[in-house]
């Protein structure tokens, strides 16, 4: 169901309703000892914070592909209005459980898309953390998150950087069990300076696009951030 009591049809649900089944709940503390943190990349303890925002007490900030909402709380706990968007009802019941109660804190369940083509509001930052921006059609979503950002604020994103040679429209297979065929769902990988080109034709500035190496060890995937302001 929609916060409007609608129930969703979007196939894409489902398939990251299945997905939230094998993502554990954000953890009591970090390593630092804080309750609410930002992460950027898949590792905990690593990359940047929500700096890169560039936000102040009392700004509005929306986490496009909230999942369980750890990001969006943070931000409303250092006093934004933190608003969160997700496809999946299970992601969105996960961010209930482990953030109640949270002031300056609002989730929807909505397709981005949709959610920024309806709502009223003009953030300062509008960020998607291996999310929304990872799953929508840039030629799509660019423009609409530009409409709705305010001139000198930030977008920003982050997802794993792309596969040499495979750029564009891609295909996420995300398991649903031993008896049933994975869900499909696309996404859109391109390489730094192509997406920081992109992104000023679509009428960013001060863009920055790339990868931020991994922790030390034996991992060898980074993640990609791609930062940009409105120009105005």
């Amino acid at each position: 169901m929609n916060e409007n009591g609608q129930t969703m049809t979007d196939g894409r649900s489902a398939a990251w309703d299945t997905y939230s089944q094998s993502k554990p709940q954000r953890r009591k503390t970090n390593a630092k000892g804080e309750t609410t943190w930002f992460n950027w990349t898949q590792y905990p303890d690593h990359g940047p914070g929500a700096d890169v925002l560039n936000l102040s007490h009392g700004d509005t900030a929306l986490d496009l592909g909230c999942g369980s909402a750890g990001n969006t709380a943070h931000l409303a706990t250092l006093g934004m209005k933190a608003v969160g968007v997700d496809l999946s009802a299970r992601q969105l019941d996960k961010a209930h459980d482990r953030w109640p109660g949270t002031d300056g804190m609002e989730l929807h369940q909505a397709d981005a898309l949709t959610y920024l083509g309806r709502t009223f509001t003009i953030f300062d930052a509008i960020y998607s953390v291996f999310g929304a921006a990872w799953f929508t059609d840039p030629g799509l979503l660019l423009p609409i998150v530009h409409a709705n950002l305010k001139p000198g604020g930030v977008f920003a994103f982050s997802h794993r950087p792309p596969v040499a040679g495979c750029y564009g429209c891609q295909a996420s297979y995300i398991p649903r069990g031993p008896e049933e065929d994975p869900a499909v769902v696309k996404r859109w990988d391109f390489e730094p300076d192509v997406w920081a080109l992109i992104l000023k034709e679509h009428g960013y500035t001060d863009v920055s696009a790339s990868v931020i190496a991994p922790p030390s060890g034996s991992r060898r995937t980074g993640t990609l951030l791609v930062r940009a302001v409105h120009g105005g």
